[in-house]
């Protein structure tokens, strides 16, 4: 199995990056929720602060995404996951815990202002790709319970059953989202072009961090670009070198319960 950034979407985004982190073997239920809690709370308190006052929708981190999403066909609405989570935490609302992998990555996305997501790897069906899409994908929203295929020519996250996330970082599936029972998760961290390259390397290996000191099991963490476009999602070592670009390798046993 391979995650495969396929080149219509670097035909629109030659300048991106995709930070990876495969872990594998974690547990992800809580041994002490409050450490969970304690990080997201530090994480909007960091989130805030860097703000400043000031329109949000005027911030570099918000504008880069939306002149992101004017390059592809999106739904009405559609926003960049970190877009969606910024606001809520400046507009006072905490975020809730909700299983130890989403609120690690949640924690990462707030504390340095860049999209983060997550999928169970057990559930992809075939290669995992980011590409357009065909139009006629299957989706089921998190959350809902009918299909909404995303526009073709719509940046998508796939697999041969149908779409995993739409609109780029927007909206993901319920077929494939992080649950307690998650044992091998793919998390993603993106940038539409270059300019955050060095916040990305500091997320991604931040978050393959936290996971292993925390869930225990073996994280890989990597950067796909243009001419580095596919990985392996296998624990591998010649795979990590063969990554490229940025790689790194972290094992632990699972903490004390």
């Amino acid at each position: 199995m391979k995650f495969v950034i396929e080149d219509g979407f670097w035909d629109i985004f030659p300048d991106a990056r995709i930070g990876v982190a495969v872990c594998k073997g974690v547990e992800n239920t809580y041994s002490d929720k409050a450490f969970f809690e304690d990080t997201l709370r530090s994480a909007e308190m960091k989130a805030i602060s860097r703000l400043g006052d000031g329109n949000l929708t005027e911030k570099p981190e918000i504008k880069i995404w939306r002149e992101a999403f004017t390059k592809f066909k999106t739904k009405k609405g559609a926003r960049s996951s970190v877009e969606a989570l910024l606001k809520r935490v400046v507009g006072g609302n905490q975020l809730r815990c909700i299983n130890p992998l989403v609120d690690l990555y949640n924690s990462v996305s707030l504390k340095y202002g860049l999209p983060c997501g997550g999928e169970d790897i057990d559930k992809f069906k075939g290669d995992l790709r980011l590409g357009l899409a065909l139009g006629e994908e299957h989706f089921i929203p998190l959350g809902d319970r009918e299909s909404s295929p995303p526009y073709p020519g719509e940046v998508a996250y796939l697999d041969d059953e149908g779409a995993v996330c739409r609109c780029w970082n927007w909206r993901e599936a319920e077929r494939t989202m992080l649950t307690e029972d998650t044992k091998n998760a793919f998390l993603c961290i993106e940038i539409p072009d270059s300019s955050k390259l060095k916040d990305l390397e500091s997320a991604v290996e931040e978050l393959s961090q936290l996971v292993f000191e925390n869930l225990g099991g073996c994280c890989h963490y990597f950067i796909l670009d243009r001419n580095n476009s596919e990985y392996i999602l296998t624990e591998n070592e010649d795979n990590i070198r063969k990554a490229g670009m940025y790689s790194g390798s972290r094992r632990q046993n699972r903490r004390s319960q």
